[in-house]
């Protein structure tokens, strides 16, 4: 048996252990400095006891090989797999926030229109999964992480099912994987599952968030997953009767017993819910771009702080970063409405249920790791974020154009990337980009990310418009005074995040007085441009800045 872990153990020769921040029955998530990159990784590991469990240790593996095969801004990206004397471990993306569960524990239930952006980011999230043919099966509020700046990520593809066959179930058949309370009645039921159980399971959690429980409990677990298999959910106009109607069916139809009766993808339901919001969730039309990937709407953002938030577009916290959602430049093959057939039943609440035999009351159920929880209360008095340092360069009272831009690429050997495309960012020719070099995968290889910095005539606030080439994307945009920082984590805490499935412009609001902008790319798309072997490439066309102080 592996030893037991402490804060500085060394995993793989390069992940330093510094805390523990979630565990389960089965594993646990330590908070780690990746000491190659000098950046912040969450190390799950298997726990000790668990070292010579040859189903666990293969389910370990199958999870980190179902989550790196994905790609999408709202799944949890996987670094690496180690294994160290012994035990195994799977090296992720650490996210900086909060699950939803830790959210609805605090404030009950949410506001339609935050729950309307979770659920369009976690449909987004399984529909990238179900066109791998992987079924989550795992899909409740410890699952769901969300960040301060908005971004929705779905994570623990622990007990994730192919549905191609090519590797052999690792579950007893009279075992039911999942949370009893966000089950399937496919699951409880043991009937052959798809995708469309997973929007069963999102339809469970959306119900809590606006309803602030969830429809089904009963006095045991086998109770609570047979009530979904006996009935429907109660009507949750009568919990919250303000709810828009149109919403309401929305999650009624996800919560159809018979899969059929369902939205047929997760790109249906994200299409579906779009709809809503753009209908306008108090009854006034939104006139929102929607927002594929992890894009949040500001008053979105704003609801996380607030209790008690409106649904009503409010305007921006002072010091907060804007998110513009992208408006697209260009027809893509995923649009609003997508070719993927949307269920006719979205606007009148199916009510034909096929009848399901009930399982025999003595059937176990199995409620496997609770999720992995990747927290880090960026408002906790023992946090230490960098801060830019303060400048003595007054602020520039007139216009302020861009006056130079160079490449950005700490992790690099040479600290920049194709240096002789970046007159191309400010020439104001269309067919001309930057462009990064290509890389095996969407993260940019084993870096932290690839980006340019816009040194600006003075400091100052304003607006800073990015073109994107090609899409899916994500970028953070920092702003510092005086000189560029060499590392990253000089430059503070970002000033806008955002991320999206289409290309086009996208705007960021620079709220902190700056000399100098950093656009730095997370997150790169397949490029035609690229090879089968290295196919994705950070494509940027134009970008441009506008001063608060501009005429």
């Amino acid at each position: 048996m592996s030893p037991s872990l402490v804060p500085n153990t060394l995993i793989g020769a390069r992940y330093r252990l510094v805390r523990r921040i979630g565990q389960g029955g089965m594993a646990e998530v330590w908070l780690a400095k990746d000491t190659s990159l000098d950046r912040d990784v969450a190390v799950k590991v298997m726990r000790a006891h668990h070292d010579d469990d040859r189903v666990g240790n293969e389910r370990f593996r199958r999870e980190a090989k179902a989550s790196a095969a994905l790609s999408s801004p709202n799944i949890v990206t996987v670094y690496d797999v180690v294994e160290d004397a012994g035990r195994q471990a799977v090296v992720m993306e650490y996210i900086n926030g909060q699950s939803l569960r830790e959210l609805l524990d605090k404030r009950h239930r949410i506001s339609p229109g935050l729950t309307v952006h979770i659920g369009m980011a976690v449909a987004t999230a399984l529909d990238a999964a179900h066109v791998k043919d992987l079924v989550h099966r795992d899909i409740k509020p410890a699952n769901i992480l969300i960040t301060p700046a908005g971004r929705v990520l779905l994570t623990d593809f622990g007990i994730a099912k192919t549905l191609s066959g090519s590797e052999s179930d690792l579950t007893n058949d009279n075992i039911m994987m999942g949370t009893a309370k966000y089950l399937s009645p496919e699951q409880v039921s043991g009937k052959k599952l798809d995708g469309r159980a997973d929007l069963y399971s999102l339809g469970l959690v959306l119900y809590e968030c606006l309803a602030g429980r969830v429809p089904f409990v009963g006095g045991t677990d086998v109770e609570t997953a047979l009530a979904r298999v006996q009935g429907d959910a109660p009507d949750i106009l009568k919990i919250r009767p303000t709810l828009q109607p149109l919403l309401a069916n929305i999650i009624h139809q996800m919560l159809a017993r018979d899969p059929e009766q369902r939205q047929p993808s997760g790109e249906a339901v994200r299409a579906a819910l779009y709809h809503a919001r753009e209908v306008g969730l108090d009854g006034t039309p939104t006139g929102l771009t929607p927002p594929y990937g992890n894009t949040m709407p500001t008053s979105a953002r704003e609801m996380l702080r607030d209790p008690t938030p409106a649904t009503t577009t409010a305007a921006a916290i002072p010091g907060d970063p804007v998110i513009s959602n992208p408006t697209p430049r260009i027809d893509t093959s995923r649009s609003a409405s997508s070719s993927r057939p949307v269920n006719k039943a979205l606007e009148k609440r199916a009510h034909r249920i096929t009848p399901t035999s009930m399982l025999a009351a003595a059937v176990a159920i199995g409620v496997v790791l609770a999720g992995v929880v990747l927290w880090r209360s960026v408002s906790s008095p023992s946090s230490k974020t960098p801060v830019a340092s303060a400048s003595t360069t007054p602020v520039a009272t007139g216009p302020v154009n861009i006056v130079n831009v160079s490449s950005y690429d700490p992790d690099g050997d040479d600290n920049s990337e194709n240096d002789d495309l970046i007159p191309n960012l400010r020439d104001g020719k269309s067919g001309t980009q930057w462009r990064t070099v290509c890389y095996g995968n969407n993260h940019f290889g084993s870096k932290n990310g690839v980006g340019f910095v816009a040194e600006l005539s003075g400091r100052s606030t304003g607006t800073l418009s990015v073109d994107f080439g090609y899409a899916p994307w994500e970028v953070d945009v920092y702003g510092y005074s005086d000189t560029v920082p060499s590392k990253l984590a000089s430059w503070g805490p970002a000033l806008a995040s955002s991320a999206s499935d289409n290309p086009g412009e996208a705007t960021f609001n620079i709220s902190t007085p700056s000399q100098f902008v950093l656009v730095y790319l997370r997150s790169a798309a397949r490029s035609p441009q690229c090879s089968t072997t290295n196919p994705f490439q950070g494509v940027i066309n134009d970008i441009s800045f506008v001063s608060a102080s501009a005429p």
